[in-house]
């Protein structure tokens, strides 16, 4: 068995997409640290600590998985925290091109580290954040896209903005 693997990411928002890579990555994994990273230049929709608070409570009771942040780069996060390996949702060919480059510098910067690339059931193969939040924004149905705390937080914050 393996030791401790990082999952990072914006997460903004966390989708059920992400909730199967985490499942599928703590089958291999005992001990997974989600690290949602600070990432100001993407302007995300709900902030650090709304995401930390989501995922804290979409995770809650998951054994090994705890939920911290991140502002450095991520091979510097990922020894800080003892680990060696990355965790990398990849659900098409375009994702692949990306997080190829991605962890072949990360293995530039740290040969130590690992990245790990797991697909997500079929079913999430188009999901993304993005997708869900175009989605929420528009008034269009979530449900089954995203765990309920974040449906619920989404459907307020868009429900405040269509508010004269």
């Amino acid at each position: 068995m393996a030791g401790i693997a990082v999952y990072p990411g914006t997460f903004d928002p966390f989708t059920n997409g992400h909730c199967d890579i985490l499942d599928r990555a703590l089958k291999i994994f005992p001990t997974l640290i989600i690290a949602v990273a600070a990432n100001p230049e993407k302007s995300p929709l709900f902030t650090l600590q709304e995401r930390t608070g989501l995922i804290r409570e979409v995770v809650r009771g998951k054994a090994g998985v705890t939920v911290d942040t991140f502002d450095s780069l991520l091979v510097d996060y990922v020894q800080k925290k003892g680990a060696r390996v990355l965790i990398r949702g990849i659900r098409a060919v375009s994702d692949f091109e990306f997080e190829f480059q991605m962890a072949l510098m990360n293995r530039r910067l740290a040969g130590e580290v690992e990245t790990v690339f797991l697909m997500p059931h079929e079913s999430y193969s188009y999901l993304s954040s993005r997708l869900v939040k175009e989605i929420a924004s528009l008034g269009g149905n979530i449900s089954g896209l995203v765990p309920p705390p974040v449906e619920k937080l989404l459907i307020e914050k868009f429900s405040r903005r269509r508010t004269p």
